[in-house]
């Protein structure tokens, strides 16, 4: 997630001699030395001090993006507190605020959850500000994530609830196309053909969703006509629940976002 923010804000133009990636690991120092990231003119670091060193005097706020595994915050957190870096957004999952403002004061905290869609510059992102952030770290935060898609502000109490639906939605999602691909099989189609028409199905049906700005109930209405073959598939979709399956998928993901973080009520 890391490298897709790192590609997303060298494509959005930002300068790369301002951009700094540490990388403590050697093996995938090298893999983003070989990717030409360093040719590139991004500074590639093994260690925080060194990076912020090496970037000389800022021309405003230090900024950071935490992109580590959940187990290895606090100490990152340590060494950017040192480093004197003036605001931090957080992508690490299950790390809450009020751990990351007390471990970074005085520094404006950003917690964010995006998706693996950031991948291909097609995320959905929310992003809760910490106690000390202001509207200027909020405004950095999200052009951070802007440069890799969508961007919404929520209290931090909701972002298990944005785990459940767009964190895990994705993979609701391939699971639907793997189905249409095994339907196209299974009433005939080769499975390549059946694979290029699901994902092009997809991809048109969120354009329109997004293009036309009407609602997925209004969208689904039009290509619906009384007694017609889409009548006749909707119909075995609600017999089967589909529609129930996915609400309750939804709510699985985020009551174990809630366990895994600690925040389950009650």
């Amino acid at each position: 997630m890391g490298e897709a923010l790192l590609v997303g804000l060298l494509a959005a133009g930002w300068d790369p001699r301002r951009v700094a990636v540490v990388e403590q690991s050697t093996p995938r120092l090298a893999e983003l030395v070989s990717a030409g990231y360093r040719e590139k003119g991004v500074l590639l670091a093994s260690k925080v001090d060194e990076a912020v060193a090496a970037l000389g005097e800022p021309t405003g706020k230090l900024g950071a993006v935490v992109a580590v595994k959940p187990h290895d915050v606090r100490v990152l957190c340590g060494e950017l507190q040192a480093s004197g870096v003036d605001r931090v957004l957080s992508i690490a999952a299950g790390v809450a605020l009020k751990d990351l403002d007390e471990w970074l004061a005085p520094a404006g905290v950003i917690r964010a959850m995006p998706n693996t869609a950031a991948l291909v510059g097609a995320a959905a992102s929310a992003l809760s500000r910490g106690t000390s952030a202001d509207d200027d770290d909020t405004s950095w935060a999200t052009g951070v994530l802007g440069a890799v898609g969508s961007v919404v502000e929520l209290p931090e109490a909701s972002l298990d609830a944005v785990t459940g639906l767009s964190g895990s939605g994705p993979a609701y999602v391939f699971v639907i196309v793997e189905a249409l691909i095994d339907a196209g099989v299974y009433v005939g189609l080769p499975r390549p053909i059946a694979r290029e028409l699901a994902i092009a199905t997809l991809a048109g049906s969120a354009k329109l969703l997004q293009e036309t700005g009407e609602e997925p109930s209004a969208l689904r209405a039009a290509v619906t006509s009384p007694g017609g073959t889409t009548a006749a598939g909707l119909r075995q979709l609600e017999k089967h629940a589909v529609r129930a399956a996915m609400v309750e998928a939804v709510a699985a993901s985020t009551k174990r976002a809630r366990e895994l973080g600690g925040n389950e009520a009650g």
